[in-house]
């Protein structure tokens, strides 16, 4: 046994030095790598001292690549060559769409054609899983990990981009009673993942039976609409009517997933909330800011159901795909139980969308 940290041990220090604005080092199967820093945490030193090592490359995804009407050769991503003179507030503004209409010119942009994209591709998706803007400075090393031990800097293994994909397994925590305002029989669940990434709650009603399906709810967590009572969205009142329908029922399990603003987290969904404000819908403003439509991972539900002793669900959810990604998982969906509550002027446009864009069924 070593004392050493694991490959999600690292994933999670990789994650953690991105937010704090340094390098992390991620190497090829032959040694040679890539040194990657976040767009939106980089600071004029370490932007100086990634330019000391060699060329450095802006890597954003192709749905940012679409808007700046930059060429992204390598199919879902875009390597954009840095201009010598440029500093962080011009990363900044490759990587953040806000200021896009204010300030629309920045290019023109010339996209790398050669060479492998792997690397830029994995330390993307390390941004991304670190909810930071996905674009990221990278500059290639000789030997990766090397190089990265004299820095003192974090080192990622060819394996990354594997473990990064794959599915996060929550174990449980602890669980204590607490009596509702839906329910006097309530107990939640904590689990927390072995990635080291954000704990996730299992909100039980009664004592439902494992031999039958379970009334379900898997609830992304939503700040402003759980907590502040917003009206753009309808999660608040999703939120409230499905735990009242549990304790009506006498049964249930309401699962709380904390994948804010569909997987991109609270900061990036308040970016996107400025773009609706300049007149985009909510599918146009994650592409604005290089996310997918929704970046959340659903298996985290199925895998704590199955822990809970859960094998068929009915589940309350207006998304077919929720539904599908069950059923992928293994669990039997026996009915999907509507959940349309919540609309109002404000979130209209929202609610439309995602019934047009993204297959709601509302």
């Amino acid at each position: 046994m070593t004392l050493g940290p694991s490959l999600s041990e690292l994933l999670a220090r990789a994650r953690s030095d991105l937010r704090l604005g340094l390098p992390v080092a991620l190497v090829g199967p032959g040694g040679a790598g890539l040194l990657a820093a976040a767009a939106e945490t980089l600071g004029p030193e370490r932007l100086a001292a990634l330019r000391a090592l060699g060329p450095a490359d802006l890597a954003i995804t192709a749905r940012r690549a679409e808007t700046l009407k930059a060429r992204p050769y390598d199919g879902d991503l875009a390597r954009l060559a840095l201009p010598e003179d440029v500093g962080p507030d011009w990363v900044r503004a490759v990587a953040d769409p806000v200021d896009d209409l204010r300030v629309p010119m920045k290019g023109p942009f010339d996209s790398r054609r050669t060479g492998s994209a792997a690397l830029h591709r994995l330390a993307l998706a390390l941004a991304k899983s670190a909810q930071l803007l996905p674009a990221v400075v990278a500059v290639p090393l000789d030997d990766a990990a090397a190089q990265a031990a004299d820095l003192g800097l974090t080192a990622l293994p060819p394996a990354a981009a594997e473990a990064l994909a794959a599915e996060v397994r929550p174990a449980p925590v602890v669980s204590a009673r607490l009596p509702m305002v839906a329910s006097d029989a309530g107990r939640v669940h904590v689990f927390r993942p072995q990635d080291g990434g954000e704990e996730h709650y299992a909100v039980e009603i009664g004592r439902p039976d494992r031999s039958r399906p379970v009334l379900t709810r898997l609830h992304s967590a939503c700040f402003t609409g759980d907590v502040l009572g917003s009206l753009k969205c309808d999660c608040g009142p999703q939120l409230r009517a499905a735990l009242a329908q549990m304790g009506a029922e006498g049964a249930g399990v309401l699962l709380y997933l904390n994948q804010e603003g569909r997987g991109i987290g609270l900061a990036n969904k308040l970016r996107a909330y400025a773009l609706q404000d300049q007149g985009f819908d909510t599918v146009e403003a994650n592409h604005r800011l290089g996310f997918e439509d929704d970046e959340r991972d659903f298996r985290l539900g199925a895998g704590i159901l199955r822990r809970m002793g859960f094998a068929a669900v009915r589940l309350m959810t207006n998304n077919p795909a929720k539904v599908a990604m069950m059923t992928a998982m293994g669990l039997q969906v026996a009915e999907r139980v509507p959940l349309r509550v919540g609309q109002t002027p404000q979130n209209a446009a929202y609610l439309a969308t995602k019934a047009a864009k993204s297959g709601h069924l509302l």
